[in-house]
């Protein structure tokens, strides 16, 4: 479980609390608390959501909110480092010997790669088969980040259009002035239901989901790459220099390091 996902979102939940507690006191909670604004708010954002996408997307983006709390298999090192022994062995034994080593990867596109490599295509159309991939797997997942910040959209404007309703409703007793505070009060909470969808799940979701497909858009570019370079027979320090390029300064003194203690 991603431990960063979800305490970050229990306590902005524990941050809206301390604030309504601190200002109302535990015995107002209530005042917090409207059946009509939340349907108004949820029911109208996701609703509006799914008059957007089809219903195979809707469900989707839903059940990807899952996603967030999983933590992602992703060790760029760990890859390099796996495309480097993937590299000598190739250099001693031929490009034929992949295919056994293939069996025993767990990673479906980098066994596709290597298994077109073995099977002798062309290194323009290995890009071009693993590269298309690529951009279908970014795809999907820009469909599940396009839900979320679709939803955050419509947070904000549905509670504006039940803020609407409730200020209406407020004008037509102004004949009344102690109905005047309370009206206006149960009319801003739409708003601020909004706000709680937008900024305490939408954003956060959208975001990690970013992270995520960024995370594993760049271990599959590196896998393209290392394939290509072992498939072009260059020698596996070139290889370990190419695909470290990827890494970030610490990463790599890291991984020098690690390489080191290997040998």
């Amino acid at each position: 479980m991603d431990l960063a996902s979800i305490i970050g979102l229990i306590l902005c939940f524990v941050m809206c609390a301390f604030g309504i507690v601190t200002n109302a006191g535990i015995g107002n909670i209530g005042r917090y608390l409207d059946p009509a604004s939340a349907i108004i708010t949820f029911g109208g954002s996701f609703f509006a959501v799914m008059a957007m996408k089809s219903m195979a997307d809707y469900v989707g983006g839903l059940k990807s909110f899952m996603l967030v709390f999983k933590v992602p298999a992703v060790d760029v090192k760990g890859m390099i480092q796996k495309i480097i022994d993937l590299s000598n062995i190739a250099r001693k034994e031929g490009l034929l010997s992949l295919e056994e080593a293939a069996s025993d990867l767990d990673d479906e596109f980098m066994k596709k790669g290597i298994l077109l490599i073995v099977d002798g295509t062309d290194p323009e159309l290995v890009r071009g088969i693993m590269e298309t991939e690529l951009v279908s797997t970014e795809d999907r997942h820009k469909n599940k980040i396009t839900f979320w910040e679709d939803l955050g959209a419509m947070g904000p404007a549905w509670g504006m259009i039940g803020t609407l309703i409730g200020l209406v409703n407020m004008l037509y007793e102004m004949d009344d002035p102690s109905s005047i505070g309370p009206s206006m009060a149960v009319a801003l909470i739409t708003t601020l239901y909004g706000s709680m969808l937008a900024n305490w799940i939408c954003a956060p979701v959208a975001g990690k989901l970013k992270s995520n497909n960024a995370n594993e858009i760049m271990i599959k570019e590196i896998m393209i790459e290392g394939l290509l370079s072992i498939q072009a027979g260059e020698n596996p320090r070139v290889i370990e220099e190419k695909l470290k390029s990827f890494l970030s300064p610490g990463d790599r003194i890291s991984q020098e390091d690690g390489g080191e203690e290997n040998g």
